[in-house]
């Protein structure tokens, strides 16, 4: 075979370099906007939203004030905002943690999560999914939905302090239709936990499950 020129193979090289490159990107103020067709590294932002297109594959995802938009069947590392929540489409799988601080976190249909997910203030809903690790939250909601799966437990902690002179409203846990629960259900604070009769879940602490064998579970 005949060999190839040095000019000739840093020409492609060269050709070949956008499509392969995995820049981080990182600011200080404004949005960040992963566009299909590349390759990312690490998304980072500070005042801004951080939005993934459809197919993308990058890094792991970090913003303060801003939420995370993550299209259909992309592939990321760890997601992580303080204030804003975390939207997963179709097919998607984080390589990593999935958390907030003041915000809601949904999974949508056939994504997987390779970490834990976490809230403190912001339900968690997940439709379809696999979560690896635990699903924790401090004051939020939180749905195991249909055909779902957690490799851990579930999770809902204490708060540290309140200042509130009226009782605070009880978090709601739906584990749905065929869900799985691998770990065990451990409750610091007065829920409301429904769990479907088809679903399975380990041992549960500081609640009494309430079965349902609806398609969703009864409004309080």
């Amino acid at each position: 075979m005949k060999a190839l020129s040095i000019p000739l193979l840093l020409g492609i090289a060269l050709a070949s370099g956008p499509a392969w490159a995995q820049a981080d990107v990182s600011k200080v103020n404004g949005s960040i906007s992963a566009d299909p067709g590349q390759r990312y590294g690490k998304l980072d932002t500070v005042n801004g939203g951080i939005r993934v297109g459809e197919g993308v594959e990058t890094g792991s995802i970090d913003t303060v004030n801003g939420g995370v938009k993550v299209a259909d069947r992309a592939r990321t590392g760890s997601i992580e905002t303080v204030n804003g929540g975390i939207r997963m489409g179709r097919e998607v799988t984080a390589h990593g943690d999935v958390s907030t601080v003041n915000g809601s976190i949904f999974s949508d249909q056939g994504s997987q999560i390779e970490g834990g997910v976490e809230t403190v203030n912001g339900g968690i809903g997940l439709v379809g999914s696999r979560v690896r690790k635990d699903v924790e939250t401090v004051n939020g909601d939180i749905t195991i939905g249909i055909g779902s799966q957690v490799g851990g437990g579930v999770h809902v902690r204490k708060p540290n302090f309140s200042v509130s002179l009226t009782a605070s409203r009880k978090p709601r846990v739906i584990i749905g239709p065929n869900a799985v629960v691998s770990g065990s259900l451990l409750f610091e604070r007065e829920v409301v936990l429904y769990v479907h009769r088809s679903a399975r879940i380990g041992a549960v602490t500081g609640a009494d499950p309430i079965p349902f064998d609806t398609d969703t579970a009864p409004a309080d």
